[in-house]
């Protein structure tokens, strides 16, 4: 089994392979050979459990392999490297320029042992950057570059950062795979269709509005729709809103006054009554963002905001 583990992409961990006579401290620099080259990594005790979950499990990563544990020399190198990747991007950058590409650049790699360059970056549609590829060979001499199309969401997983919930970003810490999602998903919840409420920082719809879809789903079975007449222990009226997680329904009387009530305590009737519906905002949002099909349309756009490609 493995004893160690290396923190890698969108904070994902893949076993080390490690000599037995290595002993290594949780937290350690080492250099460790990936399908990219050579690459500085943080190495971290691996418990039973977990090691035990890496063997059995088919969907482990190939293991990487243990080089070294990383020296002062080799620290300080990194600090360089780290240094470089930025001067590189913006080389890249000014090229993109240059050749009027439809790109947007997102991030530099190179290897711990300057054998391969990557470039991430996103674009609507396919780009034709061989131009682009002849200058860059020009510029970084002796290396492979790598020119790599990823998605916007993909572009989120790696450059980490902060929802508007307070948390780090779900694809960047935990989520693996990114589900399709539409709007209906934020109506059926009952949240304000604006763009700064729905979506990320990615431009795209919240991955968290699958998160309780299927609560909100089961909640919604034995709930009257809006605009039904029910009879209440006050009489009849007309359902103005649902809170389906309270198990509760507002009802508006011809009064124009709304009281809400426990789905156990009204009954829908066949009957009409004079009252006119307009949803009350009980989200405790406002917003004065005026949204249009377009938008939501942009929000939903899954083409590419995905690739797999990191």
């Amino acid at each position: 089994m493995f004893k160690y583990a290396v923190h890698y992409l969108k904070n994902t961990f893949v076993p080390l392979n490690c000599p037995d006579n290595v002993n290594l401290d949780c937290g350690a620099m080492v250099i460790a050979r990936t399908e990219k080259g050579e690459e500085a990594l943080k190495a971290f005790l691996v418990n039973d459990e977990i090691a035990k979950l890496f063997s059995e499990s088919d969907k482990t990563p190939a293991p990487f392999e243990f080089i070294r544990v990383m020296t002062k020399e080799d620290m300080m190198f990194l600090e360089e490297l780290k240094k470089e990747e930025v001067t590189s991007f913006f080389k890249c950058k000014e090229l993109v320029k240059k050749h009027n590409l439809n790109m947007n650049l997102v991030q530099c790699r190179i290897t711990f042992d300057k054998r391969k360059i990557s470039f991430y970056y996103t674009a609507p549609e396919r780009v034709d950057f061989r131009e682009l590829l002849k200058d860059l060979t020009q510029v970084f001499k002796r290396m492979r570059i790598d020119l790599r199309h990823i998605g916007v969401r993909d572009e989120s997983s790696i450059m980490c950062g902060c929802g508007i919930c307070g948390k780090p970003f779900c694809c960047s810490s935990y989520l693996r795979k990114f589900e399709s999602i539409n709007v209906k998903l934020a109506k059926d919840q009952g949240m304000p269709i604006a763009p700064s409420k729905i979506s990320g920082t990615c431009g795209r719809l919240l991955c968290c509005l699958t998160y309780e879809y299927s609560n909100y789903i089961e909640a919604a079975k034995g709930m009257p729709p809006i605009g039904s007449t029910v009879m209440t222990p006050q009489g009849l009226g007309k359902v103005c809103f649902i809170q389906f997680l309270n198990n509760s329904v507002a009802v508006k009387f011809e009064d124009g006054k709304i009281k809400e009530y426990s789905k156990t305590d009204i009954e829908m009737v066949d009957a009409d009554v004079n009252v006119d519906i307009e949803i009350p905002n009980l989200n405790n949002y406002s917003t004065d963002e005026k949204v249009d099909a377009k938008q939501l349309k942009q929000l939903e756009d899954d083409r590419n905001s995905s690739t797999g490609n990191v």
